[in-house]
């Protein structure tokens, strides 16, 4: 199995230009595409077990890191789910073609849903074979975010830009930003019906702190134009990284290739 290639996709125009790495799998379909979460990248254990399993069967896989986050150019701070999901959509169109499973990670979640969004409105819903959402962090700026906010995180960050807060998953703590919070509010799905138009499959840990597990079943009940599935994990906390958790991905993985293949017979 060979190793996948790495690419360098510039992104933005002038001052706001930036390049993103991105590491390529060729590989027939339909492909996997990794959208990894807020201050992850393509090196986690999640996203490098997805590319050993494409290399072994031969499908291809595309994985990438936000600007701001590991091998990728521009900084953390001028980061906004606006910026990111311009890159995906970069990395989706550039990069990458053919029917595509969409996996998204915790805000991961949230901008697979945005670019599929995207994709219908650009006549390009065929582009997706399906997408799997772990712990999907949809609307997190405001929800999960904001809205947990303290009166005085609140007050530091409309009159300060910014403040930071502890994070259990790295040594340093999460500078979150006025512009993240602000940017954040144009890509709300709301409360009506979300439609991808592809077949879709939820994991979710019900012991995850960060995404409560009812933000996933709130997720469920508006993909009713959806054929939509959700794995509840009682034991899984937000990585859902453990050697049993990669195998329910990949099982979900395999899941939904074996419906596109019977679909396209």
């Amino acid at each position: 199995m060979t190793d996948p290639e790495l690419k360098t996709l510039n992104v933005g125009e002038g001052s706001d230009a930036r390049d993103i790495a991105v590491l390529r799998r060729p590989g027939h379909g339909p492909g996997l595409i990794w959208l990894g979460g807020f201050k992850s990248d393509m090196a986690g254990s999640k996203a490098e077990a997805l590319d050993r399993w494409a290399g072994e069967y031969g499908y291809g896989c595309t994985r990438f890191d936000y600007s701001g986050h590991g091998r990728s150019g521009g900084t953390f701070l001028d980061g906004s789910i606006s910026r990111w999901l311009e890159e995906a959509l970069a990395v989706i169109g550039n990069l990458t073609s053919g029917p595509s499973i969409l996996i998204g990670s915790s805000m991961g979640g949230w901008i697979a849903l945005l670019a599929a969004q995207a994709l219908r409105q650009a006549g390009e819903a065929d582009r997706l074979a399906g997408m799997i959402l772990i712990a999907p962090a949809f609307d997190m700026t405001e929800e999960l975010m904001w809205n947990r906010f303290d009166d005085q995180a609140r007050a530091d960050l409309m009159d300060k830009g910014a403040f930071s807060r502890p994070s259990d998953y790295d040594d340093e703590p999460y500078i979150l930003t006025r512009l993240l919070i602000e940017d954040g509010r144009n890509h709300l799905l709301g409360a009506g019906p979300v439609e991808t138009g592809c077949p879709v499959h939820i994991l979710q840990g019900m012991q995850d702190p960060d995404v409560p597990w009812h933000h996933a079943t709130g997720l469920m009940e508006r993909l009713a134009h959806d054929d939509a599935v959700l794995t509840l994990i009682a034991d899984g906390d937000h990585r859902l990284a453990r050697p049993a958790d990669i195998d329910r991905l990949i099982r979900a993985v395999e899941g939904l290739i074996a419906r596109y293949k019977a679909k396209e017979r």
